[in-house]
């Protein structure tokens, strides 16, 4: 399960669009603008690439030939095609699956393209118990969240004044990011957050994730073709893994404990790494319990510490464990199902050393993860953890 830490598998080029509430735009016309400005970054042509990894899009749900219409748009003729389905960890998954189809021998040069526009059109239906159990009830996401933070804070305190901190830090982060959305690049303070409104107590708004239109893309090939092009740096994905409906029994009465007690440590013991070790840590941020309960389960904290933790650590820009260092998606705004590429984005951007005024004084690694689906009366079905490392 090392098959990544040889660094033969390289990211030689990432873009993203910046997000924005109601383009007005198809998922399709912002993944062609986005890829457009990738294939410029790389000096690359359309015919070069010749595999697709890809996400589903909210506002095209239902379409059943998903990266044929995409293929068909974008002018590409691809050997291998993916489209993923793990919410915010289909984009991490995708720069793996990318990988593995690369170490088969079906590709050669993978685009790894994510794009939604739900903040415009919102089309996906979902069957099975969310259509009995949740719809009638106005059981959502900030729901299923406030019954997370509330689980945790029933046994180890309500985390708010960390989650105050980390709102601040990332925050700071997207007035600095210029593809944050602009309706929140505005500052922030702790009295801010811990005064705004409650939306499923203990939740409150500014715990929550903003729905955008946008999109974010990678291109994904072997380390000897990226040397073999010309590419001066790149970024090595060294080390992935996923958790797909964690405790499916629900033998575990905590429902607070999730899968990234299994892929975090097993991620970083695949990379050759403790946690000690992280330069910057880019969590899937949909809500911030979130962050709360895998820096616990990740094991930079010990269960139920990470309040302390998060308030002796500097989580800054210039910190200690800079922590979503663009903001994340709750101040960057998360572009439906792209938004996993929201973060990992940043984490190459920052290791690609082009991250400007937002830029690390450390960018040697990061680890990147994402969150996927809420299932019924438990925590989020869907966890990843990938680790990267600058490469030249």
């Amino acid at each position: 399960m090392n098959w990544l830490r040889d660094r033969s598998i390289a990211i030689v080029g990432c873009s993203q669009l910046p997000s924005v509430r109601r383009s007005g735009k198809t998922a399709l016309e912002l993944g062609a603008e986005v890829t457009a400005l990738l294939l410029k970054q790389c000096s690359m042509e359309r015919w070069q690439v010749d595999g697709l990894a890809t996400t589903l899009a909210n506002s095209e749900a239902g379409n059943a030939f998903w990266t044929s219409v995409i293929c068909e748009t974008l002018g590409l003729s691809v050997r291998w095609a993916q489209v993923t389905d793990i919410g915010g960890c289909s984009v991490g998954g995708n720069i793996a699956r990318a990988a593995a189809a690369i170490h088969s021998g079906l590709s050669e040069t993978v685009l790894c393209l994510a794009a939604d526009a739900p903040s415009t059109k919102f089309s996906t239906v979902q069957s099975g118990y969310r259509a009995e159990f949740f719809d009638p009830f106005g059981y959502g996401l900030p729901v299923s969240f406030g019954l997370l933070t509330s689980a945790y804070a029933a046994r180890h305190g309500l985390p708010e004044k960390a989650m105050a901190k980390l709102a601040v830090a990332q925050r700071n982060g997207a007035m600095l990011n210029e593809n944050a959305c602009e309706a929140l690049r505005m500052p922030l303070t702790e009295r801010d957050y811990l005064d705004s409104r409650m939306i499923s107590d203990p939740l409150r708004l500014l715990d929550c994730v903003m729905r955008c239109d946008g999109a974010n893309a990678f291109m994904v090939m072997s380390t000897e073709r990226a040397r073999a092009l010309g590419f001066k740096r790149f970024v090595h994905p060294i080390a992935y893994r996923e958790c797909i409906n964690f405790d499916p029994r629900g033998d575990i009465e905590d429902i607070t404990v999730t899968g990234f007690s299994e892929v975090g440590p097993a991620a970083l013991k695949s990379a050759g790494m403790v946690v000690s070790d992280v330069q910057s840590f880019h969590p899937y941020d949909d809500f911030y319990i979130a962050l709360i309960l895998q820096l616990e389960q990740i094991g930079f904290c010990k269960t139920g510490q990470a309040q302390d933790f998060v308030l002796n650590t500097d989580v800054s820009i210039n910190g200690d464990l800079p922590i979503n260092t663009g903001g994340g998606q709750i101040s960057a705004g998360q572009p439906g199902l792209a938004g996993g590429g929201v973060n990992l984005a940043e984490a190459v951007d920052q290791l690609l050393g082009r991250a400007g005024a937002r830029q690390l004084r450390r960018a040697e690694n990061a680890l990147v993860t994402g969150i996927g689906v809420i299932q019924y009366g438990r925590n989020w079905g869907c966890s990843s953890a990938l680790v990267l490392e600058a490469g030249a």
